[in-house]
């Protein structure tokens, strides 16, 4: 257990935010790994491996409901010096997420060619992407079990293992793509199926590895298994924490459904761009959301030993770390995103679009980095209602002015790109003033930022 309520701030930020920002990259790297072979393939597989991708979100929102609740409480609990609270809390996370699992294996057998069906702009784009997601749906299932362990060990300030286990999860994922994508040494080729696969073998793997390291990596919370009977009362405190950040990234999906849904008149070759621009993106992010990961168990450890000064302290050290990110990734897809899009596709139409996404997307980043860290604070003070709301936003400034602009002959590629800069730049403002607004309420007269 790492003590985060003594010592310089912005040491422990860049210290903890290099490690989540190494796991963030190879939890990635899963995506970009397999869009790199599937690209190969034609614009068809890279549309349906985008579009399935998309299901991510949805894994993602609901692991939020069980990872932001446990992360607050479980760093207030070590701010306190609470140990029997933190072990609680981290019980029923784990049987929580191990519920979680189950449920994604069976909604998404039952129901995900549906949905998937829904996004594709044509029939080969859905038989692709539908192959794909079955094959990827373990690991999306095996987030839970693996977010619930890591985000246990990030509450407690240990970043560094987990880390190390992602990144070896991604080093078998580099080994299994090309020999089942491609067949190397099999001379069997298994196409998008091969590329589910190899991101689900790895991820068992990695689960298992991390479940068995547990207890050795880390003493102040135990691994074990009969212990994790089922207490509803403390489910209702990780929920009320967790349901709003539930809430936040599920709009997060709407918001990319929307963008697929809004485009498939351009067909496939503008899903595929906006597919690669929009994970590369992702990537490109990685750096803030490390610092804004980093801030959140920083300031819950000192916001439950009551240190109402080092919390302000964390937020400011990391808007301004994450602000710098920001820019210096601003300029580099205003000067050259053709270096991110082109390792991922070989036709002109595709990487054209994805070329322009990134341009223009690129000037909403600044906003994003402050996205991001106001949604760490809020999660640290327990409270991620204001997140929400400032997320939700987006239903009234992108989506439905998305819909309306798909249904314009006039309309152009363009004019979706120009939207969702706008409504970021939206968005920033109303978390920004949302999280003051909190620290006053939670800090008192002084939480000034």
């Amino acid at each position: 257990m790492r003590d985060l309520t003594e010592g310089s701030i912005p040491k422990h930020l860049l210290g903890m935010a290099g490690f989540i920002g190494f796991g963030l990259i190879a939890q990635t790297l899963y995506v970009l790994v397999d869009l790199y072979f599937v690209a190969h393939l034609g614009g068809h597989a890279v549309a349906g491996v985008a579009a399935a991708a998309s299901s991510m979100f949805i894994t993602m929102s609901l692991g939020q409901l069980i990872a932001v609740g446990a992360l607050s409480l479980i760093s207030q609990a070590v701010g306190r010096k609470d140990v029997a609270d933190g072990q609680l809390v981290f019980e029923q996370s784990l049987t929580m997420a191990i519920v979680a699992s189950l449920l994604t294996l069976l909604i998404g057998y039952s129901f995900g060619s549906a949905g998937i069906r829904l996004l594709a702009a044509d029939e080969p784009t859905a038989l692709n992407g539908q192959a794909y997601f079955f094959a990827y749906l373990p690991s999306l299932a095996l987030m839970f079990v693996m977010g619930a362990m890591s985000t246990a060990l990030r509450a407690t300030g240990v970043v560094g293992a987990p880390m190390i286990i992602q990144s070896f999860m991604v080093g078998l994922n580099v080994i299994f793509a090309p020999i089942l994508i491609a067949g190397w040494f099999t001379g069997a080729p298994l196409g998008v199926v091969g590329a589910g696969l190899a991101s689900s073998l790895a991820t068992v793997i990695g689960v298992a590895i991390l479940a068995l390291r547990f207890n050795r990596i880390q003493a102040y919370l135990k691994l074990h298994l009969p212990s994790l009977r089922l207490r509803l009362d403390i489910w209702r405190r990780i929920v009320a924490i967790g349901l709003p950040a539930t809430g936040e990234f599920m709009l997060l999906f709407i918001v990319s459904a929307v963008v697929y849904w809004a485009i498939r008149s351009f067909g496939a070759e503008a899903q595929a761009g906006f597919g690669i621009g929009s994970r590369i993106m992702q990537s490109i992010f990685l750096p803030a959301m490390a610092v804004a990961f980093a801030a959140s168990p920083i300031a819950g450890q000192n916001y439950g030993a009551k240190r109402a000064d080092r919390v302000r302290a964390t937020f400011r050290h990391a808007a301004l770390i994450g602000s710098a990110i920001m820019l210096c990734l601003t300029a580099l897809c205003q000067l050259r995103p053709d270096l991110l899009v082109y390792p991922f596709t070989q036709e002109e139409a595709v990487a054209t679009v994805a070329v322009d996404y990134l341009r223009i997307a690129s000037f909403n980043f600044v906003a994003v980095g402050l996205v991001f860290a106001c949604s760490g604070m809020f999660q640290a003070l327990g409270n991620t209602i204001p997140s929400l709301i400032s997320s939700g936003s987006r239903l009234i400034t992108f989506v439905l002015p998305a819909i309306l602009l798909s249904y314009r002959p006039e309309t152009v590629l363009y004019d979706f790109w120009y939207l969702s800069v706008a409504s970021l730049v939206l968005q920033a403002m109303t978390s920004l003033l949302l999280l003051r607004v909190e620290l006053r309420r939670k800090l008192g007269p002084l939480a000034l930022i």
